[in-house]
């Protein structure tokens, strides 16, 4: 995997090993970023972050911060690693349940002009409820929230739907306060 754009366009990036993470891929990647735009200055959350890929992207696009969670250890340590490479400054790396660390964030009132959902594929339909309660609490007016998910899965969310699109086996649907 490689950095798409930015200041680190072209950097290989780490995955985690094994086969509880599922990487963006480097088209899908790019295509997020195509459909949400300039990123620069943002505040960014990437739940679920896996390789990190998805937020390392941001950083290097110009975002001012990214909070990684990512309950798998391995993961989490491939994250850090990739900051440290890539010498990336404004992230924070949470070894946490998603979940638990966005109810956290919405008790603190944080607010993300970005936040990154790739959680994987089959537990969609298990933390779509939860995430539905509070993703827009913690989404800023003018932000935008990006679900990754299977192709055959149409997300849904007390958000307006900007966009959807398909890229093999992968959805990303963008939605709005």
């Amino acid at each position: 995997m490689r950095i798409i754009a930015g200041t680190h366009r072209g950097r290989r990036i780490a995955a985690p090993k094994g086969e509880h993470t599922r990487p963006t891929s480097d088209r899908v990647r790019e295509a997020l970023f195509n459909l949400v735009g300039p990123v620069e200055d943002a505040t960014v959350l990437d739940l679920y972050a896996g390789s990190g890929a998805l937020g390392l992207e941001a950083l290097s696009r110009g975002a001012r911060r990214c909070v990684f969670v990512e309950a798998d250890g391995a993961a989490c340590r491939v994250i850090k690693r990739n900051l440290e490479t890539l010498e990336l400054t404004g992230a924070l790396v949470h070894q946490r349940d998603a979940i638990t660390v966005l109810r956290e964030e919405t008790l603190a009132g944080r607010r993300y002009d970005l936040v990154l959902l790739d959680p994987p594929y089959e537990r969609w339909a298990a933390v779509r409820q939860k995430l539905a309660e509070l993703l827009p609490r913690v989404v800023a007016g003018s932000g935008l929230v990006v679900v990754e998910t299977d192709a055959r899965v149409e997300p849904e969310l007390p958000l307006e739907v900007a966009t959807t699109r398909r890229y093999g086996s992968a959805r990303l649907t963008l939605f709005r306060p």
